[in-house]
């Protein structure tokens, strides 16, 4: 080795024609701006400690945070129940519902509110803030007297505290996936980064199994009375748990790279710009981000917000069996998610969401009929298949997300493109699909909505640009050792050879 450089003489030169196509196109890319082959200072190592903290400490915090925000789903009904006792029970359904898509119509606010702020102060800084406010919000839901001891100013809190959660997530998952994807070598990004969903679901699913044993434990006149506030009340730990963890993070690799520049230009570039720039410029990249969250948000909530509704209201069956029929989905995906992160770096992105996309189209109906026939087994496979295919969706999405965005403004559209998608979308499933349901007297509603989801996703898929194991738009190339530092930079010197002999050829 010599001047910190390896000898490619000693290994012999790398079968550069193995590289994958994206692969080799970005870093040929690179070697052309550089005009030399990398050295030590252009390729960061992230070491393993700092690196399984980060993930560890996001996916946990992720965990709890969606603990708090998905528990509403579990109670719905019974939130209507206490909140608006005096409409009908379908009513009583969809009031609790739109309760719950209000959360979403002011995510998009959090996220033009946080995206900038963590692209000038910092991820780790706004993704604390986050976490505070998340746990405030659920912990307050459930210290909400019930509108028979306060009557209309009830709802109007519970309506409040939501608003609270919805603000503080857009600044939430958008973050989070930015933070993990720019710690992550680039090698195994989608692995790394299907921790973060692997954190949700498992969130998802101690909330499933928290009320799942309440409603076992308790009888529907004390789950009405007090039962229900339990799942709320336990946000207050929670969220000083999740917040020690994200304080001891340190900040991203990406975002310290560029932090002089980003001191340099704050006084020139306000928020206002930032998100101009971001829309004039990166359009493409929003719509393709937009299409891709909603194919997995859509999938997301109409499992883990609508299911369990849709089998005690409109199927008839009890709290406890619905709850368990969902649970077994959620375990399903936490124990698939990462297989899938892994194997998206292997095959790419694009046929993993193409995959799922297609299956959507086909499987949708299916599973559905399923899911309404008697049994235990029937609808347990009719779950199963919906959770495969929301795994597909979640385990590539926080690499894939991040990877259309550069280092500069990858928190703020990620807030724009992100949380604009779910609110229109993900959010609104439960409440638009109740009410189709309501509206039209059939129950198969929920496929012909997934269908829809399945078919704008697959046209979306033809657009995306494959990014796995490519380096980060405005990131150095990111390796999770030395060893691979001194490979990649070997690769690149017999990269640049063969483009010096082919541009001398010509």
């Amino acid at each position: 080795m010599t001047d910190g450089q390896p000898d490619p003489a000693r290994s012999g030169p790398p079968d550069i024609t193995s590289l994958p196509t994206q692969v080799r196109q970005d870093l040929t890319r690179r070697l052309r701006r550089n005009k030399r082959p990398f050295r030590d200072e252009d390729v960061q190592v992230v070491e393993p400690p700092l690196l399984r903290r980060a993930v560890s400490a996001s996916a946990l915090g992720n965990c709890m945070e969606w603990f708090d925000f998905g528990v509403y789903s579990y109670l719905a009904a019974t939130i209507g129940k206490v909140f608006f006792p005096g409409a009908s029970p379908a009513a009583q359904v969809v009031s609790s519902f739109a309760t719950f898509a209000a959360a979403f119509v002011v995510r998009p606010l959090g996220g033009l509110v946080f995206g900038p702020l963590g692209d000038r102060l910092g991820r780790q800084k706004v993704l604390a803030t986050t976490m505070i406010m998340m746990a405030v919000g659920t912990f307050a839901i459930g210290l909400i007297p019930s509108y028979a001891t306060i009557g209309i100013a009830a709802p109007i809190l519970l309506l409040l505290a939501r608003m609270v959660q919805g603000f503080s997530t857009g600044g939430e998952y958008g973050g989070a996936t930015t933070f993990v994807a720019e710690y992550s070598p680039d090698r195994r990004r989608g692995f790394l980064s299907s921790w973060l969903d692997f954190g949700t679901f498992v969130g998802y699913a101690l909330g499933s199994a928290l009320v799942t044993t309440l409603n076992l434990a308790l009888s529907d006149t004390q789950m009405l009375s007090w039962g229900w506030r339990i799942p709320f009340l336990i946000a207050g730990p929670l969220g000083a748990i999740g917040l020690y963890m994200r304080l001891k993070l340190e900040e991203s690799p990406a975002f310290q790279q560029q932090l002089d520049e980003h001191e340099e230009s704050l006084a020139k570039e306000s928020a206002g710009t930032e998100f101009k720039t971001i829309v004039k410029d990166h359009w493409r990249a929003l719509l393709i981000c937009m299409g891709l969250v909603l194919l997995y948000n859509v999938t997301n909530y109409m499992v883990t917000g609508f299911l369990p509704t849709y089998q005690t209201e409109t199927l008839g069956r009890s709290s406890s069996s619905a709850d368990v029929l969902v649970l077994v989905g959620m375990v399903w995906i936490v124990l698939l998610i990462t297989f899938l992160g892994r194997l998206s770096d292997h095959v790419g992105r694009r046929p993993l969401y193409g995959f799922a996309a297609a299956g959507m189209i086909l499987l949708a109906i299916p599973s559905f009929l399923l899911i309404k026939m008697d049994g235990t087994w029937p609808p347990v496979f009719g779950v199963l298949i919906l959770s495969t295919l929301l795994a597909c969706f979640a385990a590539p999405s926080a690499a894939t997300l991040p990877a259309l965005f550069p280092t500069a403004v990858r928190y703020a559209a990620m807030g724009i493109g992100f949380n604009f998608a779910v609110a229109a979308f993900g959010g609104t499933t439960p409440l638009v699909t109740e009410a189709l349901v309501s509206i039209t007297g059939n129950d198969m509603m929920p496929a012909f909505y997934l269908m829809a989801a399945g078919a704008i996703g697959l046209f979306t898929v033809r657009f995306l640009p494959e990014s796995a194991q490519v380096s980060l738009h405005g990131s150095q190339p990111m390796v999770g050792s030395k060893k691979e530092r001194r490979e990649l930079i070997v690769t690149s010197q017999e990269l640049y050879r063969v483009g010096r002999e082919t541009s001398d050829h010509r």
